[in-house]
């Protein structure tokens, strides 16, 4: 009989979703790869059994440069658990299953993908498009887990229809701002520039809590610091697109302000689905329209 080592392992549970998404943030500035789990007394940070010591250190050192007085509680309201996330991370694959990878003439890619002449011909559609198509199984996984995480968190603060929409816009503006900077000729495609959108989303509503705190100020720039360096460990490995990851974190964070501000409290739950499936209705919208666009006349 032998002793197997667990696989994975909890370093700590956060007691609320504002926490929980601070630390990930934390985890992820440090390279360190891991998942939130809700359980019973809150939200618990997964890590590889190997990287345990790591992950308590990167959080001990961050909670001992940012301790103060002040109690951790967000000042902005939270709308709780949802699994939109893990949905839009079993679409991202479900659809890859029937696209495919792009080699072949694929219909899909010449359709849907972020082509920076056709986008500034006019097909802004493929903003959209291109953040549904990936090139291979690890591109769509490692974009499909980064949704589960950074998604969910999103829809944490803002609610599942909420922060989908901000998401995808964040994701499409990213696309078009990349664009308008490569021009003809350039091609891209992968939800990756929406998750960055996503994180600049995170790293806004974080900020803003943190700044209507007292105390918080130098707290309040940990989690922007945190972003950028997010940038530096995920967003610059070889054939990663720079430019458009740092572009959808720079539109999510700027959509993201007028939330933070303004927002009292979540939408309710039926407001935040009817939100949800418009946005899906969208990107189906997007991809009808690129379908249509190009077919040959009869």
């Amino acid at each position: 009989m032998t002793n197997k080592e667990p696989i994975e392992t909890s370093v700590c549970v956060a007691t609320s979703a504002t926490q929980a998404e601070e630390y990930a943030v934390v985890l992820a500035a440090s390279g360190i790869a891991h998942r939130l789990e809700v359980t019973e007394t809150g939200w618990a940070l997964i890590v590889a059994a190997r990287d345990t010591v790591r992950a308590s250190h990167a959080l001990a050192a961050y909670e001992q440069e940012n301790r103060d007085d002040t109690p951790v509680a967000a000042s902005l309201p939270v709308y709780g658990e949802t699994w939109i996330g893990a949905l839009m991370a079993a679409l991202l694959v479900g659809f890859f299953a029937v696209t495919g990878a792009p080699e072949g003439g694929s219909i899909w890619f010449e359709r849907g993908s972020a082509s920076a002449e056709r986008i500034l011909a006019g097909e802004v559609w493929r903003t959209v498009t291109a953040l549904t198509l990936h090139a291979d199984v690890p591109h769509v996984v490692g974009n499909a887990i980064a949704c589960m995480g950074l998604v969910t968190a999103v829809a944490w603060w803002l609610g599942p229809g909420m922060g989908t929409w901000l998401v995808l816009l964040a994701g499409a503006g990213g696309n078009a701002l990349t664009a308008l900077t490569h021009r003809a000729p350039y091609i891209s495609f992968g939800a990756s520039t929406a998750v960055f959108g996503a994180l600049g989303i995170l790293a806004v509503l974080q900020f803003v809590a943190r700044r209507q705190r007292p105390t918080a100020g130098r707290k309040a720039w940990v989690v922007i610091a945190a972003s950028l360096a997010l940038v530096g460990t995920l967003g610059t490995a070889p054939q990663s697109d720079i430019l458009a990851h740092f572009f959808g974190l720079l539109v999510g964070a700027a959509i993201g302000i007028g939330p933070a501000l303004a927002l009292r409290r979540p939408l309710g739950r039926v407001s935040q689905w009817f939100l949800a499936l418009a946005a899906g209705a969208v990107v189906l919208g997007c991809w009808g329209i690129a379908l249509a666009a190009n077919r040959p006349a009869a």
